[in-house]
């Protein structure tokens, strides 16, 4: 085929096919993703615009994407610059932790708790906040993290969807700067185990490593949180935790080690538990 015969559809074909043969999850979706960011369409317009040809020089933007992604394993989120969350668009960048799926359990406990005031340790993108902005008008938040450029990152993303004066944004990486009291405190902590960083998919090593590394046993983030967070808690209050596979027992130990009365597990939507919230009822 010369290069004047590309069409939408044959360029997703290629670009499917080749990304297979370079074992790249999601092969389809992928190809998808990345032509309709370099034409400036969504994903679906692709099926409508199928026999439209592709100029040269967006051919050679998105033939740069794909070596990047097969090549590199640089994450589609990275590579588009965006990442839907909670039906929202948030900017991303290899500075902040992409945000996920499962991270929408951890929205889902927290709105479910109706919190006046809210802390949220290691905001990242802004996503968890900007959600609980969202399905929480009335409420206070304030958010932290330890890196500036993401919460550079936040920031832009907070302002963009219009809950720029909702959440205070504080450059710290513990809780111990704050002024409590709160209803609940909420974070998606580090918690990969530092020995399994390097068995992670290639992906991972674009992402910040302070987001994922949560020390020997994956629980690092978690002590201290446990440890700060009772202090700044209302009664009846709760800290809410989304947690990796196979933590839950021992995030409950923690949780109820540092003073909390009733702890509930909640699984995400592929049924592994990945939130931990602990209620703290007396001081």
């Amino acid at each position: 085929m010369s290069a004047e015969e590309w069409r939408l559809m044959d360029l997703v074909r290629w670009t499917a096919d080749y990304f297979r043969q370079h074992d790249v999850p999601s092969p389809r979706l992928d190809a998808e993703l990345l032509l309709a960011h370099v034409l400036d369409l969504q994903r679906m317009d692709l099926y409508l615009a199928f026999d439209q040809p592709v100029a040269a020089q967006d051919r050679a933007r998105y033939r740069e994407l794909v070596r990047r992604r097969a090549k590199e394993r640089w994450p589609v989120a990275y590579l588009t610059g965006v990442r839907e969350f909670w039906s929202m668009q948030f900017r991303v960048t290899p500075d902040v932790l992409i945000p996920r799926p499962e991270t929408e359990t951890l929205v889902r406990v927290a709105v479910d708790l109706k919190p006046r005031r809210v802390a949220e340790l290691g905001i990242g993108s802004g996503c968890v906040s900007a959600a609980l902005a969202r399905e929480l008008p009335d409420a206070e938040i304030v958010a932290l993290d330890c890196s500036p450029a993401a919460l550079a990152v936040a920031r832009q993303n907070l302002a963009e969807l219009g809950f720029g004066d909702r959440v205070t944004l504080v450059e710290a990486s513990g809780l111990g700067v704050l002024s409590g009291p709160f209803d609940l405190v909420v974070s998606n902590p580090p918690y990969v185990q530092e020995g399994d960083l390097a068995g992670l998919a290639p992906e991972l090593r674009h992402e910040p490593r302070v987001a994922l590394d949560g020390g020997p046993d994956g629980l690092h983030a978690v002590r201290r949180l446990c440890a700060e967070a009772p202090a700044l808690l209302e009664r009846p209050g709760h800290l809410a935790l989304e947690i990796g596979l196979g933590q839950a027992d021992a995030v409950e130990e923690l949780l109820r080690a540092s003073g909390a009365a009733v702890v509930e597990r909640y699984p995400d939507l592929a049924g592994i538990p990945r939130v931990v919230v602990g209620r703290f009822l007396e001081i």
